[in-house]
């Protein structure tokens, strides 16, 4: 491929592809360059190095997937709007298993300018909060509601993936069981009692 057409948006959708491939870990900066066949030193302006790159494939798979989540869970609300949340995470997930992995590196230690000019982040976080909204959880239940269904959501999307059900209980079926869990946990959230921070 031409050399002049290298970008960093190209470079960043040719890396997401690359990870879905052989996996978020194998994507190097030599991958990349055989790929597009240059040389590594190509690459570098147009991404700094191999950790602004990893960072670059994050925010795009973040901004994908959190589109597919907010379209899915678009006009509704409880227990219909989870389940839709729920679905088009695993999905894309399932789909995207090296894009998925990028989205779990923390974006907090990483270049701060290249974060802040993403979306995905502020969507991320506008459409989970809106999810839970309807449920009446305040801070700090907020925060351990967020941090339950990202927990359940990864590690039952790590489990699958990896081929770890081993029982014959069909997979899906355990997953529509554990979404309805989930909302009966949020609808009944033993909320936490406040006190004087100064007591």
């Amino acid at each position: 491929m031409a050399r002049a057409g290298l970008t960093a948006d190209r470079l960043t959708l040719a890396a997401a592809d690359l990870a879905d491939e052989v996996g978020f870990d194998n994507v190097t900066l030599s991958a990349l360059a055989r790929h597009f066949g240059v040389k590594d030193a190509s690459l570098y302006s147009h991404v700094r190095n191999l950790p602004d790159l990893r960072t670059r494939v994050a925010l795009l798979a973040g901004g994908e997937m959190i589109d597919r989540i907010a379209a899915a869970v678009a006009d509704r609300t409880g227990r219909e709007a989870l389940t839709a949340f729920a679905d088009a995470y695993r999905a894309y997930a399932l789909e995207h298993p090296g894009r998925y992995a990028a989205t779990r590196i923390r974006l907090d230690q990483v270049d701060p300018a290249l974060v802040a000019a993403s979306s995905a982040p502020r969507r991320t976080a506008e459409v989970i909060y809106g999810l839970l909204r309807p449920y009446g959880l305040e801070e700090p239940d907020l925060t351990d509601a967020v941090r339950l269904l990202r927990s359940t959501f990864h590690g039952y999307c790590a489990l699958e993936a990896s081929g770890a059900f081993g029982a014959p209980r069909d997979v899906q079926r355990s997953w529509s069981r554990a979404v309805d869990a989930l909302h009966t946990a949020l609808t009944h959230w033993p909320r936490e009692e406040r006190t004087d921070a100064h007591e």
